[in-house]
Parts: structure tokens; C-alpha cells; sequence
């Protein structure tokens, strides 16, 4: 790896996937002030809503679970649109 071309604060970090609790471990520069125990180390946690382990596209299930309700309210209106 070249030397100086990375910001200083790229270190481990645990994604964590909030709508079925999948954890991975990667680099990241993001800012958070949270932690999580991962693998019997404290590591600095950012919290997804979805990642690859819970999208419909990689997992092969056609349902999308959203926390905002946007699936739903577009579902209702295409629904509408349909009659």
C-alpha cells in the first residue's frame, strides 16, 4: 500500500445491518461515536438499514422491509393508478 495517501482516521470498523442484526467487519473513514463488541474486540459501529445480507436483489426474497413506509405508500398508489 502506498504510504501517505490514506487519511489517518482509516481503521476497522463493524457495519451493522439494523433490520436483521448482521455485523461485518471492513475500513471505513465514517464518523461515529457508538462501539460494538465483534469478534471479542471493541470496534467503532455504523448502523445500516440495509446492506447485502437483507436487500431483496441478494437475498432472492421479493419483500423489502422499510422502517420509513416508502414501499408501502407507493405500493398503495400504483395500486390505485392500476383500477
Amino acid at each position: 500500500m502506498k504510504q501517505g495517501i490514506h487519511p489517518e482516521n482509516y481503521r476497522p470498523v463493524v457495519f451493522k445491518d439494523m433490520s436483521n442484526g448482521d455485523m461485518f467487519l471492513s475500513r471505513s473513514t465514517a464518523k461515529t461515536t457508538e462501539t460494538v463488541e465483534f469478534e471479542g474486540e471493541t470496534y467503532p459501529v455504523v448502523k445500516l438499514e440495509i446492506s447485502s445480507s437483507s436487500h431483496p436483489f441478494y437475498t432472492g426474497k421479493s419483500k423489502l422491509v422499510d422502517t420509513a413506509g416508502r414501499v408501502d405508500k407507493f405500493m398503495s398508489r400504483y395500486a390505485r393508478s392500476r383500477k
